[in-house]
């Protein structure tokens, strides 16, 4: 089997594995039935692609959606490896290039949607170009419940049976229920090797905010990242097009995205999104799981987001270069209401809509959060952190107040009410409001009648939320959105605990935040360079610009300003590939000058091969007319001199065996002496 680590810095360009991934792949490529969890940005694609390569056969990937897939196969085709995808977007010369490569044996992965496993015929199709991996993309799409359901994935498991074949399961949103799930149906119930490998993704600022003219929110957190490629999420397509149009009108490159569009339309936007650096999509939530770019620099919440999985997918999709990245979310009572709506609405079973409640508790929390959210966000997927410093509470931790006696008060109105109203009756109970309702079912005589005064009607509508937040209360379905107490709510009723909350959430944003630089005031003007450079190469060769490197590669590159080739070779994500095709015209930017460079030379750039080439073309150079610089000119072919590089012969017979008899007289000796020096 191929060394993983000599395929990842030959085909990939990297020279080590990122936490987590190296383990990951050694058990897919030993064939070990495999389920990993790994945060967005973390490296899932290469934990099933390396293995692919290492192992015999194909490897087949299924993926949710078409653009996810097109993009990964261009990658892969930009780094030299036979890829294809069959799906509905293919066009018949696609389709017959995808099943040229497979019948020449030529294919090594091949990307299918899931709604190609319901096709007739598909199942011996595998088996008969020789598939010998399953890889699922975006495994919680299994889950009948989950925010992403795909029917067509509960095929998989049936596939998995019929080629009787090792499964690789990756995802990066799976809660405990979801990941029980994923191996009940892609496995069958047996337990496959488990990575948990962490949710963390330090490199994205979280930010939450109420909301206070939201689209003034969203322009001015526009507006401070002018230039840089973003999301907004809304929670309706008609806001789509109107926040679309208003970041227009404020100088932005912008366009909106929703599935009521027409799908030429919602190809042209997820097109633009890939090729043009910079440009905002305004979107429904419908825009951006299959969109693998990554140098999206920040994401917004226009709305609420549905759950905890939601919002940690959707700004998942911010900064997966791994430089900083910033999110935004605004908030509100009618996102709430919104929201519960959704769930109450819904054709889930009780028990389902409980769950659905509860997780969106768990966001509430995030966003009434009063000290680290970054703690929150991992706590909820099991995982213990300290605080972050790289959120909004960290920056500003926020006003808080000892509101004990306050939800011990709202509680007792709860349950002294049966636990049979909302809020809005609630909180009339509290300040002592004689409405029709109090009056007609003689609340108005309850102990707690009246002993909320010292609150606003906003502000028990902010504790209530913040109550919800901490899953201290819950909407029940089945009473129309009555509150009812969990068991965690008891002991503070009782006297028992304490809690603290935000004293008041209900304010506007305070002035601008700092944004974070992707480089030193000194190096952006080289970047802003090797940007355009790269745009320039994307559009002739009409692709998306991080094809040809992603954002973090030029950052690195703008760092480190490499001046030769083989210093370039070090850069992260400079495969071998890459460097022979774009090597010398970025170095030309770097250096301001582009000294041509043999083919020869430029296929071993980066390895040990390359110093030993220049000092054997030196050799070759000096003794290209004799020792005594008398004689006819003789020289030896840049093809030559590699083969003698890579091969490194240590011995007279071993040399004579790449040079003729007049060869090996002139330049053997001295050759032999470079090649023994240098070792």
């Amino acid at each position: 089997m191929t060394d993983a680590r000599a395929l990842l810095a030959e085909v990939f360009g990297y020279d080590a594995f990122r936490p987590g991934q190296e383990e990951i792949v050694a058990a897919v490529a030993l064939g070990r039935p495999t389920l990993a969890i790994m945060p967005t940005g973390g490296g899932k694609s290469l934990c099933f692609q390396l293995p692919a390569l290492m192992r015999e056969g194909v490897t087949v990937v299924i993926s949710p959606l078409i653009a996810l897939m097109r993009d990964q196969v261009r990658a892969l085709r930009a780094a030299g490896v036979e890829a294809g995808a069959l799906t509905s977007a293919n066009s018949e010369a696609e389709t017959e290039e995808v099943f040229a490569a497979l019948d020449e044996g030529r294919m090594k992965l091949l990307y299918l949607a899931p709604e190609r496993l319901g096709l007739s015929g598909t199942i011996q199709m595998l088996k008969r170009v020789g598939t010998r991996l399953i890889a699922v993309d975006e495994a919680h799409c299994v889950s009948q419940w989950g925010h992403d359901f795909r029917p067509d994935y509960l095929r998989i498991g049936e596939l998995r049976r019929a080629l009787d074949v090792p499964l690789a399961a990756f995802t990066a949103t799976a809660d405990e229920e979801t990941r029980a799930e994923i191996v009940t149906r892609l496995f069958g119930g047996e337990a496959p090797a488990t990575f948990l490998k962490g949710f963390d993704r330090p490199n994205i600022h979280l930010a939450f905010a109420v909301k206070d003219q939201p689209r003034r929110q969203i322009l001015d957190f526009a507006a401070a990242r002018r230039g840089q490629s973003g999301i907004v999420y809304t929670a309706s397509r008609a806001r789509t097009e109107v926040l679309a149009q208003a970041l227009r009108e404020a100088g932005h490159a912008a366009c909106h995205y929703h599935a009521g569009m027409e799908g030429d339309d919602r190809r042209e936007a997820e097109v633009r999104f890939q090729r043009e650096d910079g440009l905002i999509v305004v979107a429904t939530v419908a825009f951006g799981m299959g969109i693998d770019k990554p140098d999206i620099r920040w994401v917004a919440h226009a709305d609420l987001p549905k759950s905890i999985e939601a919002y940690y997918q959707e700004i998942g999709r911010a900064g997966r270069d791994g430089a900083p990245a910033e999110t935004l979310t605004l908030f509100g009572p009618d996102d709430i209401r919104l929201r519960r709506t959704q769930i109450d609405e819904g054709a889930a079973p009780a028990e389902r809509k409980a769950a659905d409640h509860a997780r969106l508790n768990h966001l509430l929390g995030l966003a009434e959060a009063v000290a680290c959210r970054r703690q929150i966000l991992l706590s909820y997927f099991g995982e213990p952190s300290e605080p972050c410093g790289a959120c909004d509470l960290c920056d500003a931790p926020p006003e808080t107040f000892d509101a004990t006696e306050a939800a011990r008060m709202a509680l007792s109105a709860i349950l002294r009410t049966g636990e049979g109203f909302g809020a809005g009756h609630l909180i009339d109970i509290l300040l002592g409001a004689e409405t029709e309702k109090v009056r007609a079912r003689g609340h108005a005589a309850l102990p707690t009648f009246g002993v909320g005064r010292g609150f606003q009607r906003p502000e028990w509508q902010a504790i209530f939320r913040q109550l919800a937040g901490r899953d201290l209360i819950r909407p029940d379905a089945e009473r129309h959105g009555a509150f009812r107490m969990t068991e965690a709510a008891r002991p503070i009723l009782r006297g028992e605990a304490g809690l603290v909350l935000r004293r008041d959430t209900i304010r506007a944003a305070r002035g601008t935040t700092v944004v974070k630089a992707l480089v030193s005031e000194e190096d952006a003007p080289l970047l802003s360079a090797l940007k355009a450079k790269r745009r320039a190469l994307a559009e002739a060769a009409g692709m998306p610009a991080y094809i040809v490197f992603p954002d973090r590669t030029l950052i690195e590159m703008a760092e480190r300003r490499p001046e030769t080739l083989d210093q370039m070779a070090r850069i992260s994500g400079v495969g071998a590939k890459k460097l022979e095709s774009y090597g010398a015209a970025f170095l030309a930017v770097i250096t301001g000058a582009s000294e041509p460079v043999h083919p020869a030379r430029r296929k071993i750039a980066g390895r040990a091969a390359g110093p030993l080439y220049d000092r054997l073309e030196a050799t070759a150079r000096d003794l290209m007319r004799g020792a005594a610089g008398t004689e006819k000119p003789m020289s030896l072919s840049p093809a030559l001199l590699r083969r003698i590089a890579e091969g490194r012969p240590a011995t007279e017979a071993a040399l004579s065996r790449h040079l003729d008899a007049a060869q090996a007289e002139r330049f053997g000796a001295s050759l032999l002496a470079t090649i023994l020096d240098e070792e």
